[in-house]
C-alpha cells in the first residue's frame, strides 16, 4: 500500500502542510535541518507524491517538454539522459518530441506542448529559431541546451568551445609543436568558429605566428577531413600537428597521413574534439576534448527548475567545460600503434566509418 503524506507527517511529528512545503521546496520559511530531515524520512519510507492530485490543484502537471531535432544523435541522447536524471530528483517527468530538422514540426511541437499542462520546455540541439508567443501567453518557461544556431538566447546551456579548443591546441604546443594545422568544421555551426578562434588565441599566446595556409575547412565528417588533411600534408612545409574540428575529421586526417606513408603520432600528431565512441576505437586511438553532453543536460534541467521555482537564474548563459582525453594520436599518451597495418583501401575505411555513424 502506498505511503501517504499524512503518514510521513506523523512519523516526522510535523504537520501535513510542513511536509508538503519541504517536499515541494517551497519558499516558506523552514530550517535547512527540518527540510532535510523530512526529505530523507520520506525517501526512507518510500513516499511518492500524488502527481494527479498535484496537477488538479495547480492546473499544471510535473511534466517538462523536450524538443530535439534528432533523438538518435549520440549527443542528443546523452543530453536527454542528463535532463531526465536531474528532473527526476525534483519529481518531474519529460516528454521528448523529435522534429526531424523541420521548423514546422518544431513550431507544431511547441504549440502541442503549450496546449497541455506542462511546466516548461527544454530545446535540445535545435537548429531553428521559433515564434514563442504561445509560450509567453501561457507563461511557460524554456531553456536552450547545446543550441546549434549562432544567435545568443537567454536561458541557454552551451559547451565552452573556446576553453575546449584551447585545451587541444595548448596540448600540442606543450608537446613542442610550432607548425600546427587546423581543419575547421562547417561554417554553418557556431562551434566551428569558436574552436577556430581558440586555435588562433593559443598560437598568439605562445608567440606562434598565424599562417592562413595551415587552415582548411572540412565538414565534421571523415571524407572531408581526409581531403582537407591531404591539402595540409601536400604543403611545401606541412604541419607537424593538426587540431581537427571533431573526431570524425581527426579520423579522416589519420587516414590521409597513413596513405602518404606517415606514422601517427611519430610523423604527425593529431587531436580531435567531442570524444565520440570512434575516438577510442580508431588505431591509433584519438586524443580529444570531451563534449560534456550529460553535464549540459543536467545543467539545463537545473536552470529550468530554477526558473520554475524562483522565477530567475543566477546567470543567463551557462558554459560547461569539457576535458582533454589523452590517447595515442598525439604521442603523449600510450605508445602509438604505428606498426598496425592499414585497412585494405581508403574506400573500405570510409565504408566502415559510415556503418559506425549509422549505429
Amino acid at each position: 500500500m502506498a505511503v501517504t503524506i499524512r503518514q510521513v507527517a506523523e512519523a516526522a511529528n510535523v504537520s501535513v502542510a510542513t511536509v508538503s512545503r519541504a517536499l515541494s521546496n517551497s519558499d516558506h520559511p523552514m530550517s535547512v535541518e527540518t527540510r532535510q530531515r523530512i526529505v530523507e524520512l520520506a525517501q526512507k519510507m518510500g513516499y511518492h507524491p500524488n502527481q494527479v492530485a498535484r496537477s488538479l490543484r495547480t492546473e499544471r502537471s510535473p511534466i517538462i517538454g523536450v524538443i530535439c531535432d534528432d533523438i538518435t544523435s549520440a549527443f542528443t541522447t546523452a543530453i536527454v539522459r542528463g535532463i531526465q536524471d536531474r528532473l527526476k530528483v525534483d519529481g518531474y517527468f519529460c516528454i521528448v518530441i523529435n522534429t526531424d530538422w523541420n521548423p514546422q514540426n518544431e513550431q507544431r511541437a511547441i504549440q502541442d506542448l503549450a496546449g497541455h499542462s506542462i511546466e516548461g520546455i527544454i530545446f535540445t540541439e535545435t537548429t531553428h529559431q521559433f515564434a514563442n508567443q504561445e509560450l509567453n501567453l501561457e507563461d511557460r518557461k524554456y531553456v536552450f541546451v547545446h543550441r546549434l544556431f549562432p544567435k545568443d538566447y537567454p536561458h541557454s546551456v552551451v559547451p565552452d568551445e573556446i576553453y575546449g579548443g584551447r585545451l587541444a591546441v595548448d596540448h600540442l604546443i606543450q608537446l613542442g609543436h610550432r607548425r600546427i594545422g587546423h581543419i575547421k568544421g562547417s561554417p554553418a555551426y557556431y562551434s566551428s568558429e569558436d574552436r577556430f578562434q581558440a586555435y588562433r588565441a593559443a598560437l598568439q599566446d605562445a608567440g606562434i605566428p598565424f599562417d592562413r595556409s595551415l587552415v582548411e575547412i572540412g565538414n565534421y565528417d571523415v571524407e572531408n577531413g581526409y581531403k582537407a588533411a591531404q591539402k595540409l600534408l601536400d604543403l611545401p612545409e606541412p604541419p607537424t600537428a593538426i587540431f581537427a574540428g571533431n573526431d570524425l575529421t581527426a579520423l579522416g586526417t589519420i587516414y590521409a597521413a597513413q596513405d602518404k606513408g606517415l606514422r601517427v603520432p611519430d610523423d604527425l600528431a593529431i587531436v580531435g574534439y567531442d570524444d565520440q565512441q570512434i575516438a577510442s576505437l580508431a588505431r591509433p586511438t584519438i586524443t580529444t576534448v570531451t563534449l560534456p553532453c550529460f553535464q549540459m543536460g543536467q545543467a539545463s534541467a537545473e536552470l529550468l527548475i530554477s526558473l520554475l521555482t524562483k522565477g530567475e537564474v543566477a546567470q543567463d548563459e551557462i558554459k560547461v567545460k569539457g576535458e582533454l582525453i589523452v590517447r595515442e594520436s598525439c604521442g603523449s599518451g600510450q605508445t602509438a600503434r604505428s606498426t598496425i597495418s592499414k585497412p585494405s583501401s581508403r574506400l573500405d575505411r570510409l565504408e566502415a566509418i559510415r556503418e559506425q555513424q549509422k549505429r
